[in-house]
């Protein structure tokens, strides 16, 4: 399988915050980010696997800035790793300035989804090449962030690296 690039999964959404989707304080729901992010970054395992694609998990998320209600968001999400079957996206959410037009960063997240055939079992993705400062950061961290979820699962003692190696080649 020939390895892709990041770039080749990015996915960019692009919408307004409208009154429906707002709290009391006229801020975005959470709920309703995550959902746009789940969007985003489900459009980019499957751009990266060309495969069915469903969310394993929401790895982390940070609500760094409230998103106010009439705000232009952007979801800019991409693979950031892939390992057998499963892939991490790194999701940046930026809020646009009315005036300016400058672009500043409100959130972050990192879901992590497995790509899938027609009767839900799981099946093999193309490596990803990283090739920008950026996605080689965060290629090197989604390592890490797996050997902690297997450490922390028990399925991976902390300084077993061989057989840690072997589930990631």
């Amino acid at each position: 399988m020939q390895a892709k690039t990041p770039g080749e999964s990015r996915t960019i959404m692009t919408d307004l915050v409208l009154p429906s989707e707002t709290n009391p304080l006229n801020n975005l729901f959470g709920g309703e980010l995550l959902a746009r992010m789940d969007r985003a970054a489900s459009i980019a395992a499957r751009r990266h696997s060309r495969r069915i694609v469903v969310t394993a998990s929401v790895n982390h998320v940070a609500f760094n800035r409230a998103v106010p209600l009439g705000s232009v968001v952007t979801v800019d999400a991409a693979v950031s790793r892939s390992f057998k079957s499963s892939m991490e996206v790194f999701i940046d959410v930026w809020i646009e300035d009315r005036e300016s037009g400058s672009r500043t960063k409100a959130n972050e997240a990192i879901y992590t989804f497995v790509a899938v055939d027609e009767t839900g079992r799981p099946v093999a993705v193309p490596p990803l090449k990283p090739e920008t400062d950026l996605e080689k950061s965060r290629f090197d961290a989604a390592l890490r962030r797996k050997q902690l979820s297997l450490v922390l699962a028990g399925k991976m003692k902390p300084n077993d690296a061989t057989e840690l190696k072997a589930l990631f080649v």
